[in-house]
This record gives structure tokens, sequence and C-alpha cells, in this order.
């Protein structure tokens, strides 16, 4: 009975999420079906002070709330200074915008050096959309596609596997495992280019097939309009990345000399230099700092809810039947972390909430076997992607939102941008883990 909740519970989140409840109010809801199929104190399994979904809330927060909250405060002066701009229009003069291809292929940079620069989702969005739309106009491009070069360039390889970058899924297994941001550097350096290969591979493939099937721009000219202007008063191009720069260079630095906390360090430096060379493009560092705070408080507290839900799993008498399954998938154990993390990031619709209930439930068990806690970080946070591109995924939702799409038109080009340059990624990663780790 008690698996049997737990595995309602699960299926409560995944069919509320995708009918748009928030993961705030399902988490604690599915929390406490498990609670009662399995027989547990009610209230002290809930809200108690010990082991608890509240703990479990409370402490991913501890953990992790400086990194969202500089995290946020950086991405607004990125965005509000017209840093990012600076940085994609310059993209757009290298790669040109005279081609379709080429455009999509701007799109995938600027998306990626943004997201590797600690940038989130939501100002990668509001950069490349207003930059992109008319362009694809102009080229007569089906609009859909912007899905494929975006969701490539935030979702896969700078997501979880470059060694440094700052991303949550990168900064999770560091509390668990004691490894570092660049952890199994050579798992992570091939599996982003098999990553960046397959996702380049498929993209020319998507465009070629729009155009060969007559798809064009005309049918979404009428979609929501975007309302966001692009700033006439922006810095350099230099300037721009500067504080990016420093960000991924402390990281490395810092992780080779094996500096405690070294992402907060890295986003701290960053942002004093963005206050600095960024005075004169901000119109009101209050607003920058107030929104960046603001704005960290969703994100973090949806994937604190979803640890806390998986708190409460490993605590229920029913999670040993799921535990000794996939403890007991046979072969190499970076398999079956595999596994449980691939089908954790699946049911959350998050990867960074799935990793942090892998890491809460197996990690240690892993440690304990011998595995490799290098191999263990870099796998585990790949896998947590790969069926992450769900349509109860936040992401997915936003982007749709801000683009003016659905799910009919774009999101099996959401979907396979993302799983199939990742499955590549993940099955590259994991031979490399078994055989050198």
């Amino acid at each position: 009975m008690g698996t049997i909740g737990i595995l309602i519970a699960i299926a409560l989140i995944v069919i509320l999420a995708m009918k748009g409840y928030s993961i705030v109010f399902i988490a604690p809801l599915a929390a406490i079906v498990v609670i009662v199929t399995n027989g547990m104190n009610f209230f002290p399994s809930l809200i108690g002070n010990e082991s608890s979904f509240m703990t479990g809330l409370a402490g991913f927060i501890i953990n992790y709330f400086a990194v969202f909250l500089l995290g946020a405060i950086l991405a607004q002066y990125i965005e509000k200074s017209g840093a990012a701009q600076a940085i994609a229009q310059k993209v757009l003069s290298i790669t040109g915008t005279e081609k379709p291809f080429s455009v999509l292929v701007a799109i995938l940079v600027i998306s990626a050096i943004l997201t590797f620069g600690g940038i989130s989702l939501f100002v990668v969005l509001f950069v490349v959309i207003p930059l992109a739309k008319p362009l694809f106009k102009e080229l007569n491009i089906a609009w859909n596609l912007v899905v494929i070069p975006i969701f490539i360039g935030i979702g896969t390889f700078t997501m979880t596997m470059m060694p440094g970058t700052p991303s949550i899924q990168n900064v999770v297994p560091t509390k668990y495992l004691g490894t570092t941001l660049t952890a199994a550097p050579l798992m992570g350096i091939v599996a982003s280019l098999v990553a960046i290969i397959v996702g380049i591979v498929y993209m020319r493939y998507a465009l070629k097939k729009s155009i060969a099937d007559g798809n064009t721009f005309a049918p979404y000219a009428e979609e929501k309009e975007e309302s966001l202007a692009l700033k006439e008063k922006i810095p350099s191009f230099f300037l721009s990345i500067l504080p990016i720069l420093l960000l991924i260079v402390i990281i490395f630095i810092g992780s080779a000399m094996k500096v405690d906390n070294i992402v907060l360090i890295g986003l701290g430096v960053a942002i004093l230099a963005a206050v600095v060379l960024f005075h004169r493009y901000i119109p009101s560092h209050k607003t920058a700092l107030s929104l960046g705070a603001n704005g960290s408080i969703t994100p973090i507290f949806f994937t604190s809810a979803a640890v806390a839900f998986g708190v409460v799993i490993t605590m229920a008498p029913g999670f040993k039947v799921i535990s000794d399954f996939i403890l007991g998938i046979p072969g190499n154990p970076l398999i079956s972390l595999t596994i449980a993390s691939a089908a954790l990031g699946a049911i959350t619709g998050s990867s960074s909430g799935g990793l942090g209930i892998a890491m809460e439930a197996f990690a240690q068990t892993y440690l304990d076997m011998g595995v490799n806690p290098d191999a263990m970080h870099r796998i585990s946070a790949i896998a947590s992607s790969v069926l992450t591109g769900l349509p109860h995924s936040g992401a997915i939702l936003s982007l749709f939102a801000l683009a003016g799409l659905n799910h009919k038109n774009s999101f099996k080009y959401a979907f396979l941008s993302m799983t199939l340059p990742i499955t590549f990624a993940l099955i590259v990663a994991l031979i490399l883990g078994i055989t050198f780790y």
C-alpha cells in the first residue's frame, strides 16, 4: 500500500502540473498522500522539526537561497543595462542575418553565452525574443522554430554538462558529494561537444523540413505581439561580457583551488563589476536590486517544494521497494543512478528538483559503495535533465507564454531539442564514467 501511495502521489504531481497548478501547492498535497498511505505520523512528517516536508523545504532554501538571489540580481543588471542585448547584437553581427540557419545558430550561441554566465532563463527570453522575431519575419521563417535554438542553448550543455557552469543543477551535487563545479571535466567537455553537434544537426534538419513543408512566418503574424522594446543606449560588447567572464574565471580558479562556496564569490564579484561598469546604463540600481531579489523567490520555492516532496518519499516505508529496485539494477552503479535521476527529473518537471530528490535519496548510499563522486556529480546532473522537456516543464510553459506559442504548434520542437542532445550526451558520458572513473 505504501509503494502504491507513492506512485499515486507521483502521478498526482504530473497530472496537476500539466493542468497548470503550482508545484508549491501540488508538492505538499502529494506529500500528504504519501504520509497517509504509508501510515506515517501526520503532522511530524508534514511540519515536524526533524525530518519532514517543511524541514526539507527549509533545508534547500538555506543551502541555495544565496545562489538564487545573487544569480537573479546579476541577471537584472545584465538585462536592465542592455548588456545582454549588446552581446546578442555582437553575435548576430558575426553570424550574419541573411540566412535562416545563421540566425538560428546566432540565437543558440546567444542563449548559451548568457546561461553559461549565470543568467536566468527569463532574461534570455526577454533578450532573444524581441531580437529574433523581426529576423524571422524578414526571412519568412516559421516562428515556432525559435524554440529549438533557445532550448539547445539554455537547456542542454550549459545547464548540466560544461565544467564550471554556475547553474543550480551543477551546484546541487556539490553539497551532497563534496565535489566542485568543474567535477569530471572530461565527461563534461565530451558530453557538451556531443550535445552541441546533435543539437545543430537536429536544428538544421528541422529547418529544412519546415521550409520543405511550406511553413512560413505568416500563421504566427497575428499571434501575441512582442511588447519588449530594445534599448537604444547600451554598453559596448567588451563591457557587457566582462562580468560574465569574471564569473567564469573565478569559478574555474576557485574550483581548482578547492575554495568553498566559489559560485557565491564569483556571483558577488560579477555583480560588483556590473554595478560599476553599467552604472550609466542602469535607470535605477534600486529597481534592479529589488527586482532581482523578488525574482529569486518563486524559482527557489518551486525547486525546494519538489525537493521537500522527495524528503517525504525517502522517509516513507514504501520507498524501500523503489530504492531496492533502483539499487538492484544490474551493472555499474552509475547506470542505476542515471535511471533514478532521469525518472525523478521527469516526474517533477524540474531537473534541479529531481536532482535534489535523487541526491537526498541516494547520494550517501552510492558514496558508501565506493562510486567516484565526480562521476556521480556529472552523470546525475546530466541525467536529471534528459526528460524534463515534458508538457509540465516550467521552462517550456514560460517560453511559450512569452513567445506567443503553444503546445500544439511547438511542443515537439521543445521536447526534441532538449531530449535528443542530452540523451546522446548522457550515453557518451556514461561510457566515459564507467571506463575512466
